[in-house]
């Protein structure tokens, strides 16, 4: 029986790429101030880094409501076919938990998948589904599969900026003055379904350094599974330099990169010039 894939837009995935690779993606909901968008469908990841730069009013991102998702779900087994949904972490969104409810109603053949990630990170996880199904898993092994390898993921992110993390919130003005002072690089990463501060270092250089000791102190990169590098706002300028830092990593294991624009869900909070790594350790 045909298993579908449906997944949120907090992967970054946007509706073209979602067509092309013969997924179904739900948009979340973004907003600045009084105007409304769904995200990756009428607002494109550099349309967004535009308004966050240019606004002085932080966006708010609404979760995907019970009623989309069971329409969505209708929709993927009204041909008799199976479906698997990938949404962000229950940690930071109640969109998994609309899912969940509204899966119920169809008696197991709806099956969701809590990534707990997002952006690159529950990317990865779509491309791990995509493999397994297209080996001719059913769909209680993809969904077995899922969970147990979602527990290896690492997102690791390096910021340029506190004042994103301090305008929503997640840090005081104080630390984030305090931090632009001092040139402090703070790491993040996704850790048990939330975003957490990892580290920091004083400059790009020994920030880059730090990002490297992170990964191979993680175990490494598993390049038997699916890895990505991501950047944010408009310029990839700083992911390359950070590739070319860290080449020996890469080196011998790799002959090409996937490498993304990281989207509205993460993107708020990083601000433009943060870079990514998300990958399964060893």
């Amino acid at each position: 029986m045909p298993i579908k894939l449906l997944v949120d837009s907090a992967s970054d995935i946007d509706s073209a790429e979602a067509q092309a690779r013969g997924l179904t993606m739900i948009p979340m909901e973004i907003s600045f101030g009084s105007e409304t968008y769904f995200d990756g469908v009428n607002l494109s990841r550099n349309e967004f880094f535009e308004k966050l730069i240019e606004n002085d009013i932080f966006p708010k991102t609404s979760q995907i409501n019970n009623y989309r998702f069971s329409e969505a779900f209708e929709k993927a087994v009204s041909d008799g076919s199976e479906a698997l949904c990938i949404t962000m972490s229950s940690n930071l969104s109640a969109t998994h938990q609309s899912a969940a409810d509204a899966a119920k109603k169809f008696g197991g053949k709806v099956r969701v998948i809590d990534s707990k990630n997002a952006s690159i990170g529950e990317r990865i996880l779509i491309d791990y589904a995509q493999r397994l199904i297209a080996e001719g898993r059913d769909l209680d092994e993809t969904e077995k599969a899922l969970n147990t390898a979602k527990t290896k993921i690492k997102l690791l992110a390096l910021l340029n900026t506190l004042q994103y993390l301090q305008k929503g919130g997640r840090i005081s003005l104080v630390t984030a003055f305090a931090g632009e002072l001092l040139n402090i690089k703070p790491v993040v990463e996704v850790r048990e379904g939330e975003v957490k501060l990892a580290g920091k270092a004083l400059g790009s250089k020994k920030s880059n350094n730090l990002l490297m000791q992170m990964i191979e102190k993680s175990g490494g990169i598993d390049f038997g599974m699916p890895y990505a590098v991501g950047y944010s706002g408009l310029s990839d300028e700083v992911l390359k330099k950070y590739l070319s830092d860290s080449a020996r990593i890469w080196q011998g294991q790799t002959d090409s990169i996937p490498s993304y624009q990281i989207g509205s869900t993460i993107g708020a909070h990083v601000g433009p010039g943060a870079i990514a790594v998300a990958y399964f350790s060893k």
